[in-house]
C-alpha cells in the first residue's frame, strides 16, 4: 500500500482536494493530509512517496475521475515527476515554509520529526535577554507591512514590567501579552492563512519563544473571520500543543508558563492595524488608537504587549534553531532573511514564492509566475496590497526589499504582488483605491473618512473629461492632505496607489469623456 499526500489547505479544498483524498482512501490507499506546497495553479496537487528515489512524486490538477480511471501513473499527462525538483520549488529558499506541504499540520510527531521544537528548546536553554538579542541580530523585521525590527519591539516589552489589566484592582495579577495579528485583509495575500493551515505548530512555537524572551504569560492569535479553516486548524493545534506540553504550565519541563487562545475578527480591514486590533480584542469598536503610548509599553488591556504578524512570529523558530547569523546572511542591506511573496491577479502560475530579499519583481512575475494568464503583456503590478503602488512593466527590475521599494515609490507591505495585463484601466484602479478606503475607514479621522469619498468623486470627474487639469491638481492636493493628516496607514497610504496610477498612466484618466458616473462604477 502506497502513502499518498493530499493538501487540506482551503485553496486546494476549494477545487476538490477533499473528494480526491476520499477517493484514494476508498481505493485502499493510506492518505496523509498536508498543507499546500504553494503551487496553486496545480491544485489539487497529489503526491506519493516513491521507494526507488526516496522522494515524493506528484500529479497536478487531479480529480476524482483521475483516481478512479487509473490516471495516477508516471505515464500520465498529469505527472510532474519529483515534486521538489519542479523549477518553481527548486528555485526557492524556504525557511519559513520549509515544512508547509510536507507535514501533516496536526501531527505533533511529524512536526518534531521535521525539525519542530528545535528553536524552542534552544531558546529555553538561553537566558531571556539572550533570546531577544538573537532576534535583534537576525535582522528580522515586521512582515505585516511596517517593517519595524522585531527584536527592538521585543526588547522594549522585555524591559517593561508586567502590569495588571487596565482598570483592575491593584492586587490583580500582572500580565504581558503576545498578540499575533492574522487579520490578513490585503488583496492578493494569503501567506498567513497558508502557514496557519499548513504548519500551525510553527506559529505556536514562535509565540512560546517570544513569551520566554519577554516574560509574557498569555498569547492571542487574532484571525479574520473569513478564514474558517485556519481558525479550526489553530484551535485544534492549540489543544494538541497543550496535551504535548508545548503550551501551559512548565513548558517542556522549564519554568515557562504560557498559553494561547484564538480571537476571531468581525470583518474590519482596519483591524490589520495593531492598535485597532487591540481595541477589537478588548471588545470595543475596531478604531485606531493615538500613539503614544506604544503597545510595547501599554498594549492589550494596558499591559506591555508584543504584536507581530503571523510570518514574523513564525520566522522565529528557524532563527533560533539555525542561528541568527545564518538568517542575517540572506537578503540585501537592512532587508535581511527571506520573504514569502504571494503571486496573484492575472498570472499564469499563482502561489507562494519564498526567496531572500533582493529578488526582483520581474523574476517573481516572469520566471516564477510565468507572466500573465491571458498571455498579454504586463501593464502594471501592484506590490504591497490595496494600499501599495502600481509599478509599470518597465520598472519591475526593482529589488524586493523595504528600502529599495520605497526608493522606487512603493512599499513591500505583506509581500503580495497582483498582476494586471494591458487591458486594465488604471484610472478605474485608482477609483477603486479611494472607494476601498471609504468603505473600510474606521471613521475616526477626517482626512481618511471624508478625503476618500471626495477622492473617488474627483477621479470620476477626471474620467468624464470635466476640467481634467484642474481636478488633477485638486486630486494631488487631496492626496497630500490624506498622507500627512491621517491617523493611520489606511488613509495615509491610500494616495500611494492613486498617485502611482496617475503618474505612470496619465492617459487612462482622460480616456473616457462623457461616460456617466454610474457606468464608471459598474
Amino acid at each position: 500500500m502506497s502513502v499518498w499526500f493530499v493538501p487540506r489547505d482551503s485553496a486546494a479544498r476549494s477545487v476538490g482536494a477533499d473528494a480526491v483524498a476520499q477517493a484514494l482512501a476508498e481505493r485502499g490507499e493510506a492518505v496523509v493530509r498536508t498543507g499546500s506546497r504553494g503551487m496553486l495553479w496545480l491544485e489539487p496537487l497529489v503526491e506519493r512517496f516513491d521507494e526507488s528515489t526516496g522522494k515524493r512524486i506528484g500529479w497536478g490538477n487531479v480529480t476524482v475521475q483521475h483516481v478512479m480511471d487509473g490516471s495516477l501513473e508516471e505515464a500520465s499527462s498529469l505527472f510532474l515527476g519529483i515534486v521538489e525538483d519542479i523549477d518553481y520549488l527548486a528555485g526557492q529558499e524556504r525557511w519559513l515554509f520549509a515544512k508547509v506541504g510536507i507535514i501533516d499540520p496536526l501531527d505533533p510527531q511529524d512536526y518534531v520529526a521535521h525539525g519542530g521544537l528545535a528553536g524552542l528548546r534552544a531558546s529555553l536553554a538561553m537566558e531571556s535577554d539572550e533570546v531577544v538579542e538573537q532576534v535583534v541580530a537576525s535582522g528580522l523585521r515586521g512582515r505585516g507591512g511596517a517593517g519595524f525590527p522585531a527584536g527592538i519591539k521585543w526588547r522594549t516589552v522585555a524591559q517593561n514590567p508586567a502590569r495588571p489589566h487596565s482598570g483592575a484592582h491593584e492586587s490583580a495579577r500582572p500580565h504581558k501579552y503576545i498578540c499575533v495579528n492574522a487579520d490578513e485583509g490585503d488583496s492578493g495575500t494569503f501567506a498567513d492563512r497558508m502557514l496557519m493551515e499548513g504548519d500551525p505548530f510553527c506559529l505556536l512555537e514562535g509565540m512560546a519563544i517570544a513569551a520566554h524572551a519577554v516574560g509574557a504569560d498569555k498569547g492571542i492569535v487574532y484571525i479574520r473571520s473569513e478564514y474558517p479553516d485556519a481558525i479550526q486548524t489553530m484551535h485544534e493545534a492549540i489543544e494538541i500543543a497543550r496535551r504535548e506540553g508545548w503550551l501551559g504550565v512548565e513548558i517542556l519541563g522549564s519554568s515557562l508558563t504560557f498559553d494561547v487562545e484564538i480571537r476571531v475578527g468581525a470583518g474590519s480591514y482596519v483591524c490589520g492595524e495593531e492598535t485597532a486590533m487591540l481595541e477589537s480584542i478588548e471588545g470595543k469598536r475596531g478604531v485606531v488608537r493615538a500613539k503614544p503610548p506604544i503597545p510595547a509599553i501599554r498594549g492589550l488591556f494596558g499591559t506591555p504587549t508584543v504584536i507581530n504578524n503571523v510570518l514574523t512570529m513564525a520566522s522565529v523558530p528557524s532563527i533560533l534553531a539555525r542561528g541568527a547569523a545564518e538568517y542575517a546572511s540572506l537578503g540585501v542591506g537592512r532587508s535581511q532573511g527571506t520573504q514569502v511573496f504571494q503571486l496573484a491577479g492575472n498570472i499564469a502560475r499563482g502561489g507562494i514564492v519564498e526567496k531572500a530579499f533582493g529578488v526582483t519583481a520581474t523574476e517573481l512575475v516572469t520566471e516564477f509566475g510565468g507572466g500573465t494568464l491571458t498571455g498579454r503583456p504586463v501593464k502594471a503590478v501592484q506590490i504591497g496590497g490595496p494600499l501599495g503602488a502600481y509599478l509599470p512593466a518597465d520598472q519591475l527590475d526593482v529589488a524586493m526589499g523595504y528600502e529599495s521599494l520605497v526608493e522606487a515609490g512603493g512599499m513591500l507591505g505583506h509581500g503580495g504582488l497582483v498582476v494586471f495585463d494591458d487591458t486594465v484601466d488604471m484610472a478605474e484602479q485608482a477609483h477603486f483605491a479611494m472607494e476601498f478606503c471609504a468603505e473600510e475607514s474606521c471613521g475616526k479621522c477626517t482626512p481618511c473618512r471624508i478625503g476618500s469619498v471626495r477622492g473617488a468623486e474627483v477621479i470620476d470627474l477626471m474620467r468624464r473629461g470635466v476640467d481634467a487639469d484642474t481636478n488633477e491638481v485638486l486630486l494631488r492636493d487631496l492626496c497630500e492632505v490624506m498622507t500627512d493628516g491621517s491617523l493611520c496607514a489606511m488613509g495615509g497610504l491610500t494616495p500611494m496607489p492613486v498617485l502611482s496610477a496617475l503618474d505612470n498612466f496619465p492617459d487612462d484618466f482622460r480616456s473616457h469623456p462623457g461616460i456617466p458616473p454610474q457606468e464608471m462604477r459598474s
